[in-house]
């Protein structure tokens, strides 16, 4: 049966090839995914949280809102020189990525519903323009973890 294995595999591979070489540029869509994700321990009835969304794909798509129920609302926040500011959307390029971190873009988790604690995850609701939404469970860690340093 062993003979059988490889020309399958061949014929996987030529049809995924075909399939690909079908689509126009009209076909393009975002590939969307979540890595790299975690929530600083909060101190107040607020937390911050950081993520990145990378797309694989060949469209652009935008992140339009996110909802939690570990929290009365979530909001979306980019940083320009020192300060900061709530967007209503932020760009997720096309094979390329948007990064949540300290000091740049982040999440705002307000009225938390209760006290997250280091070990623990919260569960998010990522919500984009084009494609559909994305849940993704972030985990609580110490708050003053830092990412570079893995503490």
């Amino acid at each position: 049966m062993r003979h059988l294995a490889v020309p399958a595999a061949v014929m996987v591979g030529a049809l995924a090839l075909t399939l690909t070489g079908c689509g126009g540029s009209d076909d393009a869509k975002a590939e969307l995914s979540v890595s790299s994700s975690y929530m600083p321990q909060p101190v107040s009835d607020m937390a911050a949280g950081f993520l990145t969304i990378a797309n694989k794909g060949g469209a652009a798509d935008d992140l339009t809102s996110v909802t939690s129920d570990a929290a009365g609302s979530v909001t979306i926040h980019r940083t320009v020189g020192q300060s900061m500011e709530e967007v209503k959307s932020l760009d997720v390029p096309a094979r390329g990525q948007l990064v949540f971190k300290s000091g740049g873009n982040h999440l705002m988790f307000e009225n938390l519903k209760r006290q997250p604690k280091q070990g623990q995850k919260v569960t998010v609701e990522l919500h984009f323009a084009k494609a559909g939404p994305i849940k993704a469970e972030i985990p609580v860690k110490s708050a003053t973890y830092n990412p570079a340093t893995g503490h």
